[in-house]
């Protein structure tokens, strides 16, 4: 059982719900990234996602695309990520989970860059332009390596679409929650309440809603209809400003 099993094992016996905290590594520098993770941890964050910059973020709205170009004006790659992961993993047990996109990984190498993760202490990795269909080999190398794969549904899939996201998915299933970018504001209309219950009644591994989260009233709501409730935009902005991100954090959790 990976970190990740455990932290939804755990949550669940509590009835509790996973608040997971989405970050840009290496913004607004990259000795900032650690200590930023180490907040996280202490306003209660149960796993946090890592952002790899990359210049073309097709499912990110605009305050995580200037993030994507702040990091890499700081030369933050892939592999300065993987070697922020191992730096991180000397004090933290947290599971980590990158969020990239398939270039970076492609031009890695893909087994390469699966076994590296995985030495990193990387526990899961979310690419949101590498569907199911496509990802093969991918999932191979992460199911021979022991590295969570963590797919996409949305509020448009089909009963097959979802299927093929469950048997894809490791650690837990994403379910974006508008038909949109990363920063678009959150509908919890019935589409959602509905599509989450057609999810949970195919499979038992635990789904985390993301996009559109900004406060604790939305995260409370997603929270009564999800496992797991997935904050980035208005994290990233507060980083972006140069303000303290405790208060929100601590606050989200408390609504989770």
């Amino acid at each position: 059982m990976n970190r990740i099993e455990q932290v939804f094992r755990k949550l669940k016996k509590n009835s509790k719900k996973a608040f997971i905290p989405y970050i840009m590594a290496g913004d607004p520098a990259p000795d900032v990234t650690k200590k930023l993770v180490s907040d996280l941890e202490a306003s209660g964050a149960d796993i946090i996602e890592l952002g790899v910059p990359f210049s073309d973020p097709l499912a990110d709205g605009p305050t995580i695309q200037r993030a994507h170009e702040r990091a890499l004006h700081n030369g933050v790659t892939l592999r300065k990520v993987l070697a922020l992961v191992r730096d991180i993993r000397q004090t933290s047990q947290t599971p980590l989970i990158l969020m990239t996109y398939y270039n970076p990984v492609f031009k890695f190498g893909i087994e390469a860059f699966v076994k590296e993760a995985v030495h990193s202490g990387v526990d899961g990795v979310i690419i949101p332009d590498l569907i199911p269909d496509e990802a093969e080999e991918f999932i191979a190398f992460a199911r021979q390596y022991k590295l969570d794969t963590i797919f996409l549904l949305a509020p448009t899939s089909t009963e097959d679409r979802i299927r093929k996201v469950i048997n894809a998915s490791t650690g837990f299933i994403y379910y974006v929650s508008i038909t949109g970018i990363t920063g678009s504001k959150l509908l919890m209309d019935e589409t959602m309440k509905n599509t989450l219950t057609s999810i949970k009644q195919l499979t038992r591994k635990p789904v985390a809603v993301g996009f559109g989260i900004s406060n604790p009233e939305d995260a409370s709501a997603v929270a009564s209809v999800a496992d797991g409730v997935i904050v980035g935009s208005v994290i990233v902005k507060l980083i972006s400003e140069g303000k303290d991100i405790a208060e929100l954090t601590r606050s989200l959790r408390r609504a989770i």
